[in-house]
């Protein structure tokens, strides 16, 4: 296992580095949705989604901001705003992006529908837009995020390997993510791609918000019709909901049974560690964020994505998106080491805290 996420994570740095050159090595041609009026002294608007998920904050917003400023020697700016899960809101912070006159725009959207005439607006105002994580709908210029059938398919087959000769006898309860994050629509595919035919599932959700309290309130009820013997295993879209999941499970006497996750949150891991959660999916989120960054600074520019954007991906309103999808890796207890100790993300320090040392120490995790 931990061999093989080692080969999984270093084919996914080789991708990201043949993908991400240098936006000042993009090409001095301007590329049809800017113009080259602009060097370094540029300023990008980013609009993340919400805040209850820990990555925004910790991770992608301080990583874009690292790598904008890298990107252009200091001089570039980025102005910040969430949304705080409202999309109105999010429609609204894009207006002030306008009338603030950004040269660009990264948007993670709310939502993919909601946000699209907020997104035609700024491209009517010359303001390319970058989605980011999630693919929004309306003229956008640029997309990255990760393989999201994939992940999926990933938290699939790790759930029928926890559940072996179990997925033939009990069910499973399917915590699927917000129907509004078409993110949620692919983890959903991949899943049931490996899943079905494999194992009953006995209960089906589509959790509003991707809220935590959702997430255990689904559960409670699929407790309560399945009932606690019945159900064998839990597939979780992320770690925020694997969380509430776990609280239901423990008040209803559940133990012992696989729960997937997805972000890699240090609760999650330190969930994995204890045996409570059976794993996460690890997204390399610096690559995500410095590909973000690149294309954004790219097209700020007035400058061609052609030696970033390798690929093309169709949005329902927008076709041949130049795109940037970074792989995943499956973590478990097995490999923490090599994944998210390796990249930074945290120190041993940080994911053994006093509760869960000796889990840790059980597991080498020193």
């Amino acid at each position: 296992m931990r061999r093989a996420a080692v080969a999984i994570a270093a084919g996914a740095m080789a991708v990201s580095l043949a993908a991400c050159g240098s936006a000042k090595e993009s090409g001095d041609n301007a590329d049809s949705t800017g113009s080259a009026k602009k060097g370094d002294d540029i300023k990008v608007g980013l609009l993340l989604p919400e805040n209850a998920t820990a990555r925004y904050e910790k991770f992608d917003r301080v990583l874009i901001e690292k790598k904008v400023k890298e990107l252009t020697g200091g001089k570039g700016e980025v102005v910040y705003a969430n949304a705080n899960q409202d999309a109105a809101k999010q429609n609204q912070q894009v207006d002030t992006m306008v009338s603030n006159k950004v040269d660009v725009l990264i948007v993670d959207a709310v939502d993919s529908k909601a946000i699209a005439g907020a997104v035609k607006k700024a491209k009517d105002s010359d303001i390319p837009v970058v989605a980011y994580d999630r693919l929004a709908e309306g003229p956008i210029d640029a997309y990255t995020s990760f393989d999201n059938v994939t992940v999926g398919k990933t938290q699939g087959e790790a759930l029928l390997k926890a559940l072996g000769d179990k997925a033939k006898d009990g069910q499973i309860v399917m915590m699927n993510g917000s129907s509004t994050d078409p993110n949620a629509a692919q983890f959903k595919q991949g899943a049931h791609s490996v899943l079905d035919g494999k194992v009953k599932i006995g209960r089906e959700y589509d959790t509003k918000e991707w809220k935590p309290e959702n997430a255990n309130a689904n559960m409670e009820g699929a407790i309560s019709a399945l009932g606690k013997d019945k159900i064998v295993g839990v597939y979780s879209a992320n770690d925020g909901m694997a969380g509430g999941i776990i609280t239901a499970l423990k008040a209803a006497g559940i133990a012992d049974i696989p729960v997937t996750g997805q972000d890699a949150e240090l609760a999650g891991v330190q969930r994995i560690v204890t045996g409570e959660q059976y794993m996460s999916v690890y997204k390399p989120y610096p690559q995500e964020a410095d590909v973000a960054a690149e294309m954004a600074v790219a097209l700020a520019q007035g400058k061609s994505l052609d030696s970033i954007a390798k690929d093309k991906v169709d949005s329902p309103t927008t076709k041949a998106i130049p795109s940037v999808l970074v792989p995943v890796v499956s973590l478990t207890k097995d490999n923490i080491k090599d994944t998210v100790i390796k990249d930074g993300i945290y120190t041993v320090n940080e994911i053994c805290t006093g509760k869960y040392k000796a889990a840790c120490d059980k597991i080498g995790l020193k």
